[in-house]
């Protein structure tokens, strides 16, 4: 009631209310979506997401939210003020991640149990194509120039390098066992590929014409925490480049990497079993989800240490972050 009397007086004057920015976080098992707030750290309120729900995004322009309701088979999409339900998109059988490209017209969404990844016209709902990859493909990304989306296959232990002009696969690199995630760089030169299994980040230098070679592979080590748990997955790169933050999985870390070296400089403590990651629009803060302690955990980026947990629904999956 306050904020809405605020929010009336400052409309009397004249004057627009500052809006907080918000993230959304995915419960997959809560089958929720939660609310909260990047200035204050308190959660708003939480809301039905779908049945497990998985991949979270948001529209270019902020106003919608994109979730892969994978249960559901399909994509919801929530208005991103009121959070009333907006009709649905189609996704294929079982989406679990996706990518939006910048103009917010195609989606591209990998659907893991039919070795597919479709592609999604947001505007008219249509799908507009199925591009047949790898077994289990899971993670997505997309280059700055739009021109390629990277797919992850997780059994197949591959990153595929489709097309956006006409949905071929134009390349194929081998990475290690179960890749979970690709990230480019801001400027499109370089592409890292987490392998959850193998325990490794892939690098990849990027050509003009999109293809890639690998340049490096990154390995982990922390103190008093057994190999098999450091399982890389969720990848954020700062916009300079210079930092790399991956999400270590059960062995409840953020690896803080040096983007020229690529030397591991250190581990964030987090939640239990950090999964996939997400920054605010200003890159102040990076957040983790953390799937067993059912929090998330917001990280300084500047300091490179975490400042607070703040507890969501159960089983939190993806985080999607507007100004």
């Amino acid at each position: 009631m306050k904020t809405l009397l605020l929010s009336t007086a400052l409309v009397a004057l004249g004057l627009s209310p500052a809006l907080a920015g918000k993230a959304f976080v995915s419960n997959e098992r809560g089958n929720t979506i939660t609310v909260v707030d990047t200035d204050t750290w308190e959660v708003l309120t939480e809301f039905d997401g779908g049945n497990r729900p998985r991949g979270i995004t948001v529209s270019p322009d902020g106003k919608k939210l994109y979730v892969c309701a994978s249960d559901d088979n399909l994509v919801r999409v929530f208005d991103t003020e009121t959070y009333e339900e907006l009709p649905s998109l189609p996704s294929g059988p079982d989406p679990e991640l996706f990518i939006l490209e910048e103009s917010g017209k195609r989606l591209y969404i990998a659907n893991e149990d039919d070795n597919l990844v479709t592609v999604t016209d947001t505007e008219t709902r249509e799908i507009l194509a199925e591009v047949p990859v790898g077994v289990e493909p899971e993670g997505m990304g997309i280059s700055p120039d739009n021109k390629f989306v990277v797919n992850t296959s997780e059994t197949t232990n591959m990153a595929h390098f489709i097309s956006t002009e006409d949905y071929e696969i134009k390349y194929n690199v081998l990475v290690d066992q179960r890749p979970r995630y690709a990230q480019y760089t801001a400027d499109g030169t370089r592409l890292y590929v987490s392998a959850e299994i193998g325990g490794t980040v892939t690098v990849m230098d990027i050509a003009e014409d999109g293809a890639p070679t690998e340049v490096g592979k990154i390995t982990f080590e922390v103190p008093n925490v057994r190999p098999e748990w450091l399982q890389p997955v969720g990848i954020k790169v700062t916009e300079d480049g210079s930092r790399v933050f991956v999400a270590l999985g059960p062995a409840n870390r953020v690896a803080v990497i040096d983007g020229e070296s690529l030397e591991v400089l250190d581990y964030i403590l987090t939640g239990q079993r950090v999964w996939q990651l997400a920054f605010t629009p200003d890159q102040k803060y990076l957040i983790s989800t953390n799937g067993n302690s059912n929090d998330i955990t917001v990280i300084d980026v500047e300091k490179e240490e975490a400042i607070r947990s703040v507890q969501v629904g159960q089983a939190p999956w993806g985080v999607a972050t507007i100004e």
